[in-house]
């Protein structure tokens, strides 16, 4: 084990619920720094400390993250809808915070920095181009562009010896304990069990897709990872790119109920593009384990087991719903 305490900022979300646990059983001391306004709590653990706090609060942050070895920075405002819902919000938690982050791990004993970044960057390519981390960014959202921003603020900062890398997931898919239902996998599966119908917004887009259980080995690798090979580089994570009607179709066949219904409908959304995951393979010799219709069975075992409740309704497991619903500021 290179690093003894992980500082997770957003570390009660989505990624940050399934991951924490992953680390507290490897045997790391984890801070979970997160607003917690998902109402998502880990049970106790000796190894275990929670702040409820905001990454904009600059001087809480650094006093928090002081004595860590390692920081993953999962804290952000985190899809298109939930940005544009109030894009000064957005902003000052996406991009400003980060400086925050920075000052953190600057002023304190981290040594790595791991930052969730996105594929969202890469816009709107043809599905003809295989998109690699080299490809030139086009943001077509805030969200989109503030993550590219805060890689580019990374890049022209002065670290020290903080060794730094930054993640580009896939949209991520499969159950977690702090569900989102709110991303495409997930989505399609809660109303084919629930509607036994599934709306198909547009379905031609390509969109690349990973296991939940892949990313968090992807960020407990990193954790491993020689600092050299990683220092300063972008990882695309993906496990497959695939379009939206067939990852219905999957579903579908998935669940095994002929009856499921389609409802295509037309969609603003232009997202669309085949991300390109060979540099982590070739790099850093890590392969995706976990398919997609295992994070499809998660789905259905948590709905059948009575884990989801309400899962078409429920303002939890939707990230614009939530910050609606309590009006964040």
């Amino acid at each position: 084990m290179k690093f003894k305490k992980v500082f997770i900022t957003g570390g009660a979300g989505y990624v940050g619920s399934a991951l924490v646990p992953r680390l507290l059983e490897k045997g790391y001391e984890v801070v979970v720094y997160d607003l917690y306004i998902y109402d998502y709590k880990f049970k106790p653990h000796p190894n275990l400390t929670q702040i409820k706090a905001d990454i904009r609060d600059r001087e809480k942050l650094i006093e928090a993250a002081k004595a860590s070895d390692a920081l993953i920075h999962l804290a952000c405002i985190s899809n298109d809808p939930s940005f544009d819902l109030n894009p000064k919000l957005g902003k000052s938690i996406n991009f400003d915070a980060f400086k925050n982050v920075i000052d953190a791990c600057k002023q304190g004993a981290i040594k790595r920095l791991i930052v969730a970044s996105s594929t969202s960057q890469y816009g709107v390519k043809p599905v003809d181009v295989d998109v690699t981390e080299d490809i030139e960014a086009e943001p077509i959202t805030d969200y989109a562009k503030y993550k590219i921003g805060c890689e580019n603020l990374l890049q022209n900062t002065d670290m020290g010896d903080v060794k730094y890398v930054f993640v580009r997931p896939a949209t991520i898919c499969g159950y977690a304990p702090r569900l989102r239902l709110d991303l495409s996998v997930n989505i399609l599966t809660i109303n084919a069990l629930v509607n036994k119908k599934i709306k198909i917004f547009g379905g031609e887009q390509m969109r690349p897709a990973l296991n939940m259980k892949d990313m968090v080995r992807f960020y407990e690798f990193l954790l491993e990872a020689p600092g050299e090979k990683i220092h300063k580089q972008a990882f695309n994570v993906a496990y497959q790119n695939i379009k939206i009607r067939e990852l219905a179709e999957l579903v579908k066949k998935v669940i095994g109920d002929e009856s499921i219904e389609f409802e295509v409908t037309p969609t603003q959304d232009r997202r669309s593009y085949h991300v390109n995951a060979d540099k982590m393979k070739k790099v850093l010799g890590f392969k995706c384990k976990f398919d997609l219709q295992e994070a499809i069975r998660t789905l259905i075992d948590a709905y059948n087991e009575g884990l989801i409740v309400d899962g078409l309704n429920n303002p939890l497991y939707y990230n614009l719903n939530q910050m609606k619903k309590i009006s964040l500021k």
